[in-house]
């Protein structure tokens, strides 16, 4: 079975920073794409930033150089580095994991992690 835990989200001020982690647990999954959403109150999904096994990234339009996407294939996780955060990152947080089990592509979300940009 796989499972992905993000972790790392919480309450920051204006202009401050948080770093999230997904980490993915299964043994036989070859993980291929690491990718972080977010999700606002009464709003769609909206792709954050995402890292190809091949070393890719891309980001949203939105992140402007402030986030970063990193990843450990090894261990299969994923960081998120956000900085001067504002008030419109606030969001639940969610990671999303693509890859296989055999022959089988499959892709799976975490339950998210919160993040709350406030004064």
């Amino acid at each position: 079975q796989v499972q992905v835990v993000e972790s790392g989200g919480g309450l920051v001020q204006p202009g401050g920073s948080l770093r999230l982690s997904c980490a993915v647990s299964a043994s036989r999954f070859r993980v291929y794409a690491m990718g972080w959403y977010r999700q606002a109150p009464g709003k769609q999904r909206e792709l954050v930033a995402v890292s190809t096994s091949g070393g890719d990234t891309a980001y949203a339009h939105f992140v402007k150089g402030r986030i970063t996407i990193s990843r450990d294939s090894a261990k299969k996780t994923a960081l998120l580095q956000m900085n001067s955060l504002n008030p419109e990152d606030t969001a639940v947080y969610h990671c999303n994991v693509e890859g296989a089990i055999g022959d089988a592509m499959i892709d799976y979300w975490g339950q998210g992690t919160q993040v709350t940009v406030s004064s």
